[in-house]
């Protein structure tokens, strides 16, 4: 082989092994950006904002819009909207209830969809005097048992132009912490390029515009993404069920009545009940006769007929 085809075949390999490296990173780069897909519907979400409005110094919209977007592509959760939506829905029930509206509308009570689960997603930083909220030495610990160690909680740096922030999901029934995930994200990460570009028009449609066109926003768009990406990672290891994990509703005795040993009103009483008397459903059902406990621990029958759910 001559010494120039040997220099073009050398060139030639490295051109090609370039593309390949690439490809790759560009692969990279696109699932980096992508919102991650359920399989399963893991229950009914709602969002609630920050208490404190750390967007506004940046001239962004409230992250509630931005997590909307990624819960709905995402198709984890069933988004309930318990914003404006909630607040149209119930002038109509107003108009229902006042008789305003046709005959057969159906509309009315007992419609409106629980919340399994409530996600909050905010800015994190350690600064006592910043205008977000001061929970930077709290998740210190949670951070490093998430694998977060090595992350900087400082919310938003437009110097080193970076955003940290945290997305937390609490189990509405029993208010426990389903999940909390940390985000990072830095201007040299990726940015909105290639596939992320595919955001911007649903961006603009959920409200969050400036994610998309500022690069502030595109920097804590990014980090918000990081941290929901480890949030449905948390939630498919855990493949959480939010109703059948917590305990009934409890009841209240509506009249006198009694605590039986067994499903039977010929079996041994276990003591009287008065009317207003908490009791706590174990699930276990037998007709009409559902199995309970009290606050002292006895267990016994009740009839169903004999008591209504606790408000």
């Amino acid at each position: 082989m001559t010494e120039a085809r040997m220099r073009w075949s050398v060139h030639t390999v490295a051109f090609l092994v370039g593309i390949c490296a690439t490809s790759r990173l560009a692969a990279s780069d696109d699932k980096k950006v992508s919102i991650p897909v359920c399989e399963k519907i893991y229950g009914t979400l709602s969002i609630d904002e920050p208490q404190q409005n750390w967007w506004g110094q940046y001239n962004l919209e409230s992250p509630e819009h931005l997590i909307k977007v990624f819960v709905s592509e995402s198709k984890c959760f069933t988004l309930l909207d318990r914003g404006r939506g909630l607040a149209a829905g119930q002038r109509e029930r107003d108009l229902a209830a006042n008789g305003d509206l046709r005959v057969g509308s159906n509309l009315g009570k007992g419609q409106i969809k629980a919340a399994d689960y409530v996600l909050v997603p905010d800015m994190v930083s350690k600064n006592a005097n910043a205008r977000t909220t001061n929970i930077g030495g709290a998740l210190g610990g949670l951070l490093h048992a998430h694998g977060a160690a090595g992350v900087a909680l400082g919310g938003v740096n437009l110097k080193t132009k970076t955003a940290d922030v945290v997305l937390t999901l609490t189990d509405v029934r029993s208010s426990e912490q389903v999940a909390l995930a940390p985000g990072h994200a830095k201007k040299t990460d990726l940015g909105w390029g290639g596939a992320g570009a595919a955001y911007f028009g649903v961006f603009a449609a959920g409200g969050a515009s400036s994610y998309a066109n500022t690069e502030t926003g595109q920097i804590v768009a990014m980090a918000y993404l990081d941290a929901y990406r480890k949030l449905v990672d948390t939630v498919k290891q855990r493949a959480p069920d939010a109703k059948a994990e917590n305990v009934a509703q409890a009841v209240k005795m509506a009249k006198p009545g009694r605590m039986y040993a067994q499903p039977d009103l010929k079996s041994a009483i276990v003591q009287e009940l008065e009317p207003g008397r908490i009791l706590y459903p174990s699930g276990e059902k037998s007709g009409d006769w559902w199995k309970v406990s009290d606050e002292l621990g006895h267990e016994g029958w009740v009839s169903s007929f004999m008591f209504d759910l606790a408000r």
